[in-house]
């Protein structure tokens, strides 16, 4: 389906279905954007993913660093993020 703005033609990815959609279904899907090869989903990290490290406002510590490193890593795998 295709769908024009502004006198430009776009590919819409969904079926306009009221309960959203899903662009991969399970960690191993492979999804990429802007040309990058296909990435499955990163694996779940418990000492990057522990939210108590974003907790302290007083200084920017290695908790926030791995999860800022982790959040960077995921976008340049799928090709959001550029890395060049």
């Amino acid at each position: 389906m295709a769908t024009t703005m502004s006198s430009t033609t776009y590919q819409v990815i969904t079926d306009n279905n009221p309960a959203g959609a899903i662009l991969c279904s399970v960690s191993s899907d492979k999804l990429g954007f802007w040309g990058k090869v296909p990435v499955t989903q990163r694996a779940y990290v418990a000492s990057v993913h522990n939210t108590t490290a974003l907790a302290s406002s007083t200084d920017f510590a290695a908790g926030q660093t791995a999860i800022l490193a982790e959040v960077m890593n995921t976008l340049i795998g799928l090709g959001i993020y550029a890395s060049a």
